[in-house]
C-alpha cells in the first residue's frame, strides 16, 4: 500500500533553514509528480511546491527563492529544502501523491517558526 512518510520538521527562528524529508513506498515513486503542502492553524491546505517526474518544479508565490524541491528516485524520496523561513511558514507540512481517483498524504510534520 501506499505509504508517505515526513521527517525533518522542528522549531526554527525566523531567518533559519530547514530540510524536510518524504520517504515513500508502495508505488512507481520516478514516473510521478509529487507535491508539497501546509496547512497554518485555521487555515486551509495550500501548495508549497511540487515536481515532475522529468523534474520540472513550481513553487507557491509565497516560497518562490526561498524554498527548494528536490527527489532522489534512488532513494523513493522527496525533499523540501527551506531558507529565510519567516513566522508565517509557519504550519504543518505535508507530502502528497495523486494519481487517477485518489489523493494520499503522510502524517505531517511541524514546522514552526519563532524566535
Amino acid at each position: 500500500q501506499v505509504q508517505l512518510v515526513e521527517s525533518g520538521g522542528g522549531l526554527v527562528q525566523p531567518g533559519g533553514s530547514l530540510r524536510l524529508s518524504c520517504a515513500a513506498s508502495g508505488f512507481i515513486f520516478s514516473a510521478n509528480a509529487m507535491g508539497w503542502y501546509r496547512q497554518a492553524p485555521g487555515k486551509g491546505r495550500e501548495l508549497v511546491a511540487m515536481i515532475s517526474s522529468t523534474f520540472s518544479r513550481n513553487y507557491a508565490d509565497s516560497v518562490k527563492g526561498r524554498f527548494a524541491i528536490s527527489r532522489d528516485n534512488t532513494k523513493n524520496a522527496m525533499y523540501l529544502q527551506m531558507n529565510s523561513l519567516k513566522p508565517e511558514d509557519t504550519a504543518v507540512y505535508y507530502c502528497r501523491y495523486a494519481t487517477i481517483g485518489r489523493t494520499y498524504w503522510g502524517q505531517g510534520t511541524q514546522v514552526t517558526v519563532s524566535a
